[in-house]
């Protein structure tokens, strides 16, 4: 794959250093072991480049913490570097697993306006301490869920300007060891 491809496809720190391409390889492009680290930190955000589009996906690799409580992944419109506010901007999906109620539950907020939460799923994929892979595939119609391989559920989009999800924020109960 072109360089310009992968950059146009790389998820990006307010750093702006390159993570990888959604595409090709999960490994890791940047310049030494010290910045990752600084780089995945929890809370975590990162610009999405070029935003979603059917066929890109974004993973995320990490380790759930010890004694969890919650940890939540958005994807979400517009740009903010300053922190997590979701109520600055258009948030596609939100991904939240919540450990004592063993739930992983999704909505989206539109226009002020969040979608009904939804919550069933076949089990609960996280266990504490142990480390996990969440794969989010954009189609046409919908984001597929993917937690270490299995198909979780899917997500039907609320938000139809697919390019415009550009952000990525990831806060709570977990490490990220990998991003891409």
């Amino acid at each position: 794959m072109a360089v310009a491809s992968m950059e146009k496809d790389a998820i990006n720190t307010k750093d702006d250093l390159h993570l990888n391409n959604s595409f090709g390889d999960s490994g890791l492009i940047s310049p030494d072991k010290e910045d990752i680290s600084r780089i995945l930190t929890v809370p975590f955000s990162g610009r999405i480049r070029g935003g979603m589009r059917p066929g890109k996906k974004i993973i995320i690799m990490g380790i759930i913490d010890p004694e969890p409580d919650s940890f939540v992944i958005s994807l979400t419109c517009g740009h903010s570097d300053e922190k997590y506010d979701e109520e600055l901007s258009d948030v596609a999906l939100k991904l939240s697993a919540r450990f004592n109620e063993r739930q992983f539950l999704r909505n989206a907020r539109l226009s002020g306006k969040w979608s009904e939460e939804e919550a069933p799923i076949a089990y609960f994929p996280f266990i504490p301490d142990q480390p996990f892979r969440i794969e989010i595939h954009c189609e046409h119609q919908r984001f597929r869920i993917f937690v270490d391989g299995h198909q979780l559920f899917d997500f039907y989009h609320k938000v139809k300007s697919l390019s415009a999800i550009n952000m990525i924020w990831i806060v709570g109960s977990l490490h990220i060891t990998k991003l891409g």
